[in-house]
Formats: structure tokens, sequence, C-alpha cells
């Protein structure tokens, strides 16, 4: 019994559904049937939509909600996340394959799949080593602004079809001028339903659950009408469609055939050729998703004093879009929107995002049929009515405030995203956000310090009133010293001490000091001569447990001209007894 316990937990380690699945109930089963009867209605209509968005046949966006959410079931450790096809990465795909083959043809899928694939081969990579942290290094502020700027793009794009026009570009000023120069070609009732059908679905997200709340309906009912708002718009606009003839006797486009079955089987392309071009979009797709799933599962897990494992999900999310690529998908990843609806509607476990590829089979096997004359103004509805609740320009007046070096990524990378594209945009972010985290390090706060009277606590100059000694200099550095900020420490400390011409002893306290690397390292030695030639004593302070370690395997403290002290108040005792 204890074997099998054993082989199960390890099991778990690299398979969750071993750990949930020991636990799984009657009441867990119900609750997961609810959330996916509910996200399955939510998900048809947006499959479908950001299909299109992607470039790409309307029924990919099905398959692509299929193997990756049951593939998320057994290697994801979120409860709650909703994997599947989402508007960002729909958006980054489209401009990944766009220039690469005509819209719908059989290369363009080629190249659908292939990115798929590398973006899975690549999140899984990174959970296998364990490298989940180089998603840190994708601020915030910049997702924050990436995201907004997709937005933008996203619900600009799909303007053509609400007024049933052929425009082009994939920048915000090519889209806008493209728009401009094809008005007279509005099909008019196209815009009706385009337009009607956007204002009813605002009003569903916005209005329809308290007026159904007002009428005494339970919440739940309520919840379920209002996820299934799209859904209506979708079936009465079809319906208007084909009972009118309106795509043969208005010009209204419509999504058209579309396969009736289970996904097929697809295979990736191994030409070199294809993967040089392709292998920096999936990077950045896998980093972008990966991130934007994180932030969701760990929001929903902390309701519930639950847990997720970062490494862990890279793999979730790598075997996700692997099975994305060999059934005829594209890029996924977890969904803001649609996560949060099945974490309201009550699931417990992974298995309801199963129930949910299954309501997505049987959607595929029996409604594709009766999808033919939908329109594709319906579908931008969808889309922009989704995308615009990602627009956030507050974060511009929160960096502002908060700070000008984060306002200046944010700021950049929304420009760069509008004008020049999204991978542009989102490379500049993150080479934006790097170099400001540089730069910030480079120049460590360092303050002069001295002791809070009648304490044996030291603080700034600057910000109290503290006493000091002419002849000690006690500088705390609040960073940890590398090779980025090393020279920066020897020019202030010769700087002070230059301007200081009866200083016997120089005290570096280090409290926040939690590494020193080589170059660091070599900087205090130079400091230590050259102070030691100006017939100054060069003494650290509040060195932390493993930095003494590190300094304890070289030679540098048997050269050191001063002493190591535990604290600065020992420093300040002996020092000042012994000034000379």
């Amino acid at each position: 019994m204890l074997d099998k316990t054993v082989t199960f937990d390890r099991l778990a380690r690299f398979m969750p559904v071993f750990d949930w699945g020991r636990r799984y109930d009657r009441d867990a089963f119900g609750n997961d049937m609810v959330a996916a009867v509910i996200v399955t209605i939510m998900l048809i209509p947006q499959s479908l939509a950001y299909a299109l968005l992607a470039g790409l046949p309307a029924e990919t966006g099905i398959y692509a909600s299929i193997a990756p959410i049951l593939l998320y079931a057994i290697f994801g450790t979120s409860r709650a996340l909703a994997v599947g096809p989402v508007a960002v990465v729909s958006l980054m795909t489209a401009a990944a394959i766009g220039n690469l083959a005509e819209p719908g043809s059989p290369q363009m899928l080629t190249a659908a799949v292939t990115l798929a694939f590398l973006s899975g081969v690549f999140l899984i990579l990174l959970g296998v080593l364990r490298l989940g942290f180089l998603a840190n290094f994708l601020s915030h502020p910049v997702i924050a602004g990436f995201i907004t700027a997709s937005g933008i793009l996203i619900a600009t794009s799909q303007l053509r079809h609400i007024l049933g026009v052929s425009t082009g570009g994939d920048t915000l000023p090519e889209m806008i001028v493209s728009l401009f120069e094809h008005l007279g070609e509005i099909n008019w009732i196209t815009l009706v339903i385009g337009a009607s059908a956007t204002a009813f679905l605002f009003w569903v997200r916005k209005g329809l659950m308290p007026l159904l709340l007002s009428t005494g309906m339970k919440p739940r009912l309520a919840g379920v009408l209002t996820k299934a708002g799209p859904v209506a718009a979708v079936v009465l606009t079809t319906f208007v469609t084909w009972a009118f003839g309106l795509s043969v006797n208005a010009g209204v486009r419509v999504v058209g055939e579309v396969p009736q079955g289970l996904p097929p089987l697809t295979m990736p392309s191994f030409s070199p050729d294809l993967w040089g071009t392709l292998i920096g979009s999936a990077v950045l797709i896998s980093i972008i998703g990966f991130v934007e799933s994180v932030s969701v599962a760990q929001t929903l897990a902390a309701r519930k004093r639950q847990r997720i494992v970062p490494d862990q999900e890279l793999i979730g999310l790598g075997a996700a879009n692997v099975g994305a690529a060999f059934t005829g998908g594209y890029p996924v990843t977890g969904g803001f929107a649609r996560s949060v609806v099945n974490f309201d509607a009550g699931a417990e476990t992974p298995a309801a995002g199963a129930f949910t590829a299954v309501g997505l089979m049987l959607a595929a096997l029996l409604l594709t049929p009766l999808i033919y004359y939908l329109p594709q103004a319906t579908l931008a509805a969808t889309i922009i009515v989704a995308v615009l609740s990602l627009v956030d320009f507050s974060i511009l007046r929160k960096t502002w405030t908060y700070s000008r070096a984060d306002f200046a990524a944010v700021s950049a990378t929304i420009v760069l995203t509008l004008g020049l594209g999204v991978e542009i945009g989102v490379t500049a972010g993150v080479v934006l956000s790097i170099l400001i985290h540089l730069y910030k390090s480079s120049r460590p706060h360092m303050a002069i310090v001295g002791r809070v009277p009648g304490t044996e606590h030291f603080r700034n100059v600057k910000r109290h009133k503290v006493e000091i000694d002419s002849t000690v200099l006690t500088l705390r550095v609040d960073e940890s010293l590398y090779f980025a900020n090393a020279r920066y420490l020897e020019d202030q400390i010769y700087d002070m001490v230059a301007s200081r011409p009866g200083l016997k002893h120089v005290v570096l306290m280090c409290p926040a000091v939690n590494e020193i690397d080589m170059s660091a390292l070599e900087s205090l030695e130079a400091i230590n001569e050259r102070l030691k030639a100006l017939d100054v004593k060069f003494h650290l302070s509040e060195v932390k447990g493993p930095v003494m370690d590190r300094l304890r395997t070289c030679d540098f403290l048997n050269h050191l001209s001063g002493k190591v002290f535990l604290s600065q108040h020992q420093a300040a005792l002996e020092l000042a007894a012994k000034p000379s």
C-alpha cells in the first residue's frame, strides 16, 4: 500500500491529475459539469472569432480548444485555468504567419501548427530546466502596456468586418489609413448587423445580469444566461442572414462551410527555413502566454488558498500547445475571461476543462453545419467587446505618478506596438525593462549614515538628525554588488574620501547586500589598497552569512586593512574609541 502511495506521489509531481484525481468525488463532478456547460457556451463563438483574428479558418479555433484543454488537465496545476485561443496570442499568431502564405491555405495551416509546436517545445524546455523565472524579465507595466495596445489593434482590425470592407495593415496607422480609403465600399447591411451585435453584446455584458437578478432569478441561472449572450447573437444574426439570403442578395460575408468532424491529425513542418522564420515569434508568444496564464492562475488559486507550480505550468501549457500542433490548432494559453467564468461557475478541478473539451467535440460533430450563414460581423463584434475590456490607460497615470522609468517603458511599448506591430512592441518593452533595471542597479542607492541619538540605529544623514564622527565615514549600499555597479561604488567612495581630509576609517555597511560577484570583489580589493595607501582603514559591517561564506573562500579578508563588524553599532563603538 505504501509503495502504491509513493508511486502516485511521484506521478503527481509530473502529472498533477494523479493528485486531484485521487480525491475526485460526486460533488466535484457536479460543479465541474456546470462550469463546463457555461464555459462551452462561451467558448464556441469565441473560438470561431479568435481563429478568424489569427487569419485562420473558423474551425481552427474549435480544434485548438479540444486536445489542448485535455492535455492541460493532465499536466497543469491550476484548478480553474481555462486553456484555449485568446485574443492577444491570436493577434501575435496573425503577425507571425500572416505574410507566409495566403489566408486559409494549407501552407498557412502548416505554419500555424508549426508555430504551436515550437511554442510548446520551448515551454516544455523551460519547465524541465526550471527556467520559468525568465518570464519575470517582462515587467507588469510592460505587459499591461502591451495588452492595452494589442486590444486597440485587435478592435481596430475588426472594424473592417463590421463595415463589410476589405482593408489591410498590421499597425494602427496602416489600419486607419486603409479604413478611410475604403469608406466608400461600406456594406450597410453588414454595418447594421455588426453594430447591432456589438451594442447587444455590450448590453449583455453590463446590463443583463442586473436585469435578470431584479426579476428574482437565481444568480447561477442568471450567470448562465448572461454568458450565453454571444450565443444568442450568433443564433439570431445567423437566422436573419439565412432567412433573408443576405449573403447572396446583400453581400454579407459569412463564415461559410466549416468541416464537420473531430479535429484532424496534423504534422508540423520540420523545415529549417520555416523554423528560422517562426522561432522568434514562438518565443515571444510563449512568454506572453505564460505570463498571462500564470497571473490568472495565481490570482484564482489564491482565492481558494490553493497554489500553482509555475515550472509545472510551463509543462502543462507546453503540452497543450504540442497537442494543438498535432490536431489542427494554433498557439493557445490560459484566457483571463474564460478562466474567471470557469472559476465563478464553480469549477473544482481541471476536469471541468476536460468536460468542456467533450462539449466542443460534440459541437464540432453536430453544430458546424448550422454556422454556415454566421456573419463575420457578428464574430468581429464578439472580439471587439471581449478585447476592449483589456484596454487600460490608467497604467500610464499610475506609472507616471510612481515611477517615470516604468512610465517610459509602458509608453514606448504602447507606441511601438501600435506604430510598428506586436512583435517589435513587446520586444522593445522587454529590452527597455531590462535596460532600466540594469541602469537602476548600476547606480544603487547609497547613503552616508550616522547614529540616531540615544539608540543603536543608524540612518541616512539627509533624512534624520544623527550623530557622526568626522574621522569615520559609514556608507550604506542598498543593492547587491556585481559587475554593473562595482565601478560606481569605487567612484563614490573615492569622491567621498577626497572631500574629507581628516578621515581615518571607511565602513561599508552591507545589510542589503545579498551577493558580491567576482567583479565587485576585485573592486573591494582595489578600494582596500587605495585607502591603505591614504592611511585610511577599510571596514565592513553587517555582512550577511552567505556573503561572508563566499568572502572566506578567497584571501580578501586576509588583506583587509580593517575589520568585519557584526553590527554597525559595534563598529561605531570600537572606531570611536580607537580613531587611528
